[in-house]
């Protein structure tokens, strides 16, 4: 399976043997590449460890899962594992796996946990996709194994290798593969990039509409307004969905939320506080399943929800996006769903700060332990087209969006958290420059957690405007899209200008 923009980017580094499957070679002739820092224990991947507070006095905004509930599911854990270790088989050295090759994220996941100790060991951290190989994503089902440094199995130990396969329960296997991550131990200064073509000038205030890309701001923090939304519950408000890093500052007592900008910083209007915020959430609650062994697993569930103010103008709102157009029903992640139902999707994505970009979705449900032994998983791993960076800083709570085949309209997956080009970036093209990637976090999920649902066209909106009568909105943004020549403004009630510019994709 190819990758379009992908087709001649990965290369395998240092060695032949790492680019065959485990299909092809025998467990004990096999060794993938990888060398471990200086201790012992391995430095966690700094990229996403955070300063986490475990308490907050400001419970609304902050969602950290409280000791009783860890308390509670610490036997449940073990029981589960537990009782699924009886179908795992016993490795056995020198041989090919005989079971079925894993088809699912949830096979995947489930396998990875098993053995989630010695990964530990080797590794920064891991996620599940596909294997990479000669250039290629391929359809080979994959642990990706993040390292500090990979090299030739000619200069590690055997005790230094990890095996081609693992197995789990019923003799389910799957490939492993050795992805370097170039780490840059103390954190880098952030790049302070900018773009500038129209597209994003408006996205930052020029433009008389908000929507899914626009700038917003709470006292001293900017970032993207993610997707337009409602409650499901109370009275429904209308409001939009951002990371609750980009919304929530507990040094002001109020979390309001401004665009472009707070009144202490420059011109802007006020939107709205924020009602309901979430950061980190247990993986049985966010999966449905236990994803790892050890008991304070967590996910990253970076998500606020701010409906707009009584006296905001929402006529100005539009569910349009800016250089993409209109969007689809969210794409929920089903864990049972096959691997490539997701893993080497193509994704777009309009930020405040880098406008228009494309990727491609690499891995999902990325694990890694700080140095407290808390373990950490955060949904999607997407990587720039020729690569380019798929997001820069300000463009936190972007939607990703999945493209559509013959037309169809894009489908929200995820919303941008973080990136981590001032962490470290991964090397996947040998003799060539590692790149950056981006951090999502699942929509579907996202969404249920809070309890919201995605509005997805302006017609909706105006049906609002007649349930609710304190939402007033009118049909009056004008958006860009895609066209020939690059991009083209054009009224939502479809009305077409001359005006064109040349922003490229």
């Amino acid at each position: 399976m190819t990758l379009g923009g992908w087709s001649q980017r990965f290369i395998q580094a240092t060695s032949s043997e790492s680019e065959d499957s485990a299909l092809d070679l025998e467990r004990n002739h096999h060794c993938n590449h990888l060398s471990l820092p200086p201790s012992s224990s391995p430095s966690p991947l700094q990229p996403f460890t955070l300063n986490i507070q475990h308490a907050e006095s400001n419970a609304p905004y902050f969602s950290w899962p409280t000791l009783s509930r860890l308390n509670d599911a610490v036997e449940d854990r073990a029981n589960y594992f537990g009782n699924l270790q009886k179908g795992v088989l016993p490795e056995v050295v020198g041989r090919l796996p005989s079971g079925q090759q894993a088809t699912t994220l949830l096979e995947l996941m489930t396998i990875r946990a098993f053995h989630s100790k010695i990964l530990r060991r080797f590794s920064l951290g891991t996620a599940v996709g596909f294997r990479i190989s000669r250039g290629v994503l391929t359809n080979i089902p994959a642990i990706l194994v993040f390292v500090a440094r990979k090299v030739h199995r000619q200069w590690l130990s055997p005790m230094q290798c990890l095996p081609s396969a693992l197995e789990g329960p019923g003799g389910v296997w799957c490939d492993v593969d050795v992805v370097e991550f170039q780490y840059y131990g103390a954190p880098a200064a952030t790049p302070k990039e900018q773009v500038y073509n129209e597209l994003v000038d408006g996205l930052r205030g020029s433009d008389p509409c908000i929507g899914s890309g626009s700038q917003v701001a709470s006292q001293e923090t900017y970032g993207t307004l993610g997707a337009i939304v409602k409650s499901r519950t109370g009275n429904h408000q209308v409001g939009f969905l951002t990371n609750r890093h980009v919304a929530v500052d507990l040094d002001y007592p109020s979390q309001k939320m401004f665009h472009p900008l707070p009144p202490s910083l420059g011109p802007g209007v006020y939107l709205g506080a924020v009602e309901r915020a979430t950061s980190f959430i247990t993986d049985d609650q966010w999966f449905g399943i236990f994803a790892g062994t050890n008991p304070e697993t967590f996910v990253r569930a970076d998500g606020a929800f701010i409906p707009f103010a009584e006296d905001f103008n929402t006529s100005n709102v539009t569910t349009v996006i800016k250089g993409i157009g209109e969007i689809g029903n969210v794409h929920v992640i089903d864990l049972q769903s096959p691997i490539d139902s997701l893993i080497g999707k193509q994704v777009v994505k309009v930020g405040r700060s880098s406008g228009y970009t494309t990727g491609t979705i690499m891995a999902y449900a990325l694990e890694y332990n700080d140095e407290k032994g808390i373990c950490f998983l955060t949904d999607f791993l997407v990587i720039g087209e020729n690569q380019q960076t798929f997001d820069l800083e300000g463009d936190s709570g972007s939607l990703i969006l999945l493209t559509g085949p013959n037309g169809q309209k894009p489908r929200p997956v995820g919303i941008i958290w973080g990136g981590t080009a001032n962490r470290g970036r991964l090397k996947l093209i040998a003799g060539k420059e590692p790149e950056n990637w981006t951090s999502g976090v699942d929509l579907g999920r996202l969404l249920d957690l809070l309890e919201l649902d995605l509005i997805t066209s302006n017609h909706e909106l105006e049906g609002l405007e007649t349930l609710f009568p304190n939402f007033n909105y009118q049909d009056g943004c004008q958006v860009f899209m895609p066209c020939s020549f690059g991009f083209c403004t054009l009224c939502s009630s479809s009305s077409r200008t001359e005006e064109h510019f040349g922003y490229s994709h």
